[in-house]
């Protein structure tokens, strides 16, 4: 139990890729760590929704809204998961302002000592705020290469890259990957 007393939060949202969703779900909690599915609930006491392989449903009873600066430093891993999820979580109705996701995001990029996971698609998040990876070694899905570029990010051709409190993951297919790593580096803490 490498995680005991490790909260992890996971950003979800519909056309989340199965296979990495439940990967997360049973591997953490085997190591013990805390987790907790966290989204945009609209003022919703929860929302399910769809995966995008199987349309499995997915329960949603934790919003990232709101969450104040001691919640969030209770937090040892912020995780943006693959697929469609950051695409869905980008949205904003006013887009002079940053999604609120976005801003989540900023605010735990913010804490050094909170880990965070981005993987595959999950970079389609820091498009409204590319100053979190510029300068910063990543990987991505080979469809954001041009994308993390864009950002000023310097592009690693690997499945995992670690840059201090940043680990990024080349395609929900690696999640394993990415999971082990988040977990050596948990477990060091």
């Amino acid at each position: 139990m490498k995680l005991k007393g490790k909260k992890i939060g996971i950003l979800i949202e519909s056309d989340f890729y199965e296979h990495e969703i439940w990967y997360y779900h049973y591997r953490f909690l085997e190591e013990g760590a805390d987790l907790h599915f966290m989204t945009r609930l609209w003022g919703q006491p929860s929302i399910t929704f769809k995966g995008h392989e199987y349309h499995a449903p997915f329960e949603c009873h934790e919003s990232f809204e709101g969450m104040d600066d001691e919640t969030l430093e209770s937090f040892a891993a912020i995780i943006v998961p693959s697929a469609m999820v950051s695409d869905r979580l980008r949205y904003t109705d006013d887009v002079t302002k940053l999604p609120p996701a976005t801003e989540f995001l900023k605010r735990a990029f913010a804490k050094s000592t909170l880990l965070k996971g981005i993987i595959c698609h999950g970079m389609w998040l820091v498009a409204p705020a590319t100053e979190l990876v510029k300068g910063r070694p990543v990987t991505c899905h080979n469809n954001l290469h041009g994308d993390v570029l864009a950002y000023g990010a310097i592009y690693q051709d690997k499945d995992v890259v670690v840059d201090g409190d940043l680990v990024t993951g080349r395609t929900g297919g690696h999640a394993h990957l990415f999971a082990a790593k988040i977990i050596e580096l948990l477990a060091k803490e």
